[in-house]
């Protein structure tokens, strides 16, 4: 015996979203990004959970955790991210990750920890406002509230706390 169903592909994803469930699930991703032929980045994660069928706010789901690792023109990895769970959206473009947040930039030795980040991927911007300890090879600095560029460089660290080396430069 045979069995089939006539629903459009429209309906079913609408069921889906209506009870909240992902369109597509994933498990153990390794997911490589290219641009002109080169490996800009890639993300791995043991589960990811597809809710695009959203008409407002289409995004990934990472329950499970999530590392991202940025290739730079050498070839060589420039930055890491890390954290225990991820949401992106897809139209902002902006990524919430939370739970031992680690971000790692290769280039420079600099690692900042926190527990919750907002990542803008189309401004390569980071920010938080929860608690934040940022590590490099001449300082290190806790504080509430930090801002940078992807690559952590010219942040802007908020209520801090800790010894830091300032270069003074000649005029």
């Amino acid at each position: 015996m045979f069995f089939s169903c006539v629903n459009s592909k429209k309906e079913v994803q609408d069921f889906l979203a209506d009870k909240n469930l992902p369109i597509g699930k994933a498990k153990n991703t390794n997911h490589v990004y290219k641009d002109s032929g080169r490996v800009t980045s890639r993300l791995i994660t043991p589960l990811l959970l597809d809710f695009s069928n959203r008409k407002q706010h289409p995004y990934n789901e990472f329950p499970k955790g999530i590392k991202i690792v940025s290739i730079g023109k050498n070839g060589k990895d420039s930055t890491t991210i890390t954290g225990n769970y991820a949401l992106t959206y897809s139209k902002t473009e902006v990524s919430e990750i939370r739970g031992n947040v680690v971000i790692i930039n290769h280039s420079d030795n600099s690692k900042l920890e926190t527990n919750q980040l907002f990542w803008d991927q189309k401004e390569a911007y980071f920010f938080t406002e929860d608690g934040f300890r940022l590590t490099t090879p001449e300082s290190v600095i806790n504080g509430f509230g930090f801002e940078s560029k992807q690559d952590l460089s010219q942040f802007v660290a908020k209520d801090i706390t800790g010894d830091i080396e300032v270069k003074q430069k000649e005029i």
